[in-house]
């Protein structure tokens, strides 16, 4: 018997969330454990608002300077970079330090997402609430989204949907720029399923899915890309640690 989630309603081109997951689970990075590392601390590092260098990353992970080169460099965190002209990172897999379309306040700061969709998922990897201001590209009216780190608390108006389309096969491990040209720049919020399909009309392979159905595309996605290292971050597996170890002395 397929759960509550696989029984989701399907979008307006006949997929369900399932069925787009399955597809897009292809295509989205693959880390390893160390590289999970790495990808979260950068997210982190970048969530303080000005591009991350090397040595910054470095002592963020407790490691060289060498070697967070070396991990900067590794095909997979490369592939979701997107550097200044000193060579730090400015932006990394939807996160940004520098103006885009999507706003996306955390912890007092104002930075940006590349995509609708990063500003749903960012916030479990950063274990923060996000604020987040986003024009309907139709209509001009911002879309305004509450987002903690487990769930949407608040959004204005409540009729606001996601566009999403079918990933390429080489979407997300070329470029950041080629994950934006390809991918980011098809999804969008809208304040309206109504605006939404007038843009939809108008981007042939785009559909719309419900907040609701975005969210639990973003939770697949941390689930599947940083399942592990958010798991070991989490406060609920720090205070088991504690407690248990509390029971052991």
């Amino acid at each position: 018997m397929r759960s509550i989630k696989e029984q989701l309603p399907r979008g307006g081109h006949g997929t369900t969330v399932a069925q787009y997951w399955a597809a897009l689970a292809e295509v989205v990075p693959e880390f390893t454990p160390e590289e999970q590392r790495v990808a979260v601390t950068l997210y982190r590092e970048l969530a303080k608002g000005t591009p991350v260098s090397a040595e910054q990353l470095a002592r963020a992970l407790g490691v060289a300077t060498a070697q967070a080169r070396e991990l900067l460099g590794r095909r997979s965190i490369k592939a979701m970079i997107y550097p200044d002209e000193q060579g730090r990172v400015v932006g990394f897999g939807g996160l940004a330090a520098a103006p885009m379309h999507h706003k996306f306040r955390v912890n007092g700061r104002t930075l940006w997402t590349w995509c609708a969709w990063d500003s749903l998922f960012i916030p479990e990897v950063l274990g923060a609430t996000a604020h987040v201001e986003s024009p309907d590209p139709e209509t001009g009216e911002i879309v305004r989204l509450v987002v903690g780190p487990k769930d949407v608390t608040g959004v204005e108006p409540d009729t606001a949907v996601v566009s999403f389309l079918m990933a390429d096969a080489t979407a997300f491990d070329k470029s950041a720029a080629n994950v934006m040209a390809t991918f980011c720049n098809f999804v969008f919020f809208f304040a309206s399923r109504e605006s939404g399909k007038r843009w939809a009309a108008k981007h042939p392979g785009t559909f719309l899915y419900s907040l609701d159905q975005a969210v639990e595309l973003a939770r697949r996605l941390n689930a599947r890309v940083f399942g592990d290292e958010l798991v070991r971050r989490s406060p609920h597996k720090r205070a088991s640690t504690v407690s248990d170890g509390a029971e052991d002395a």
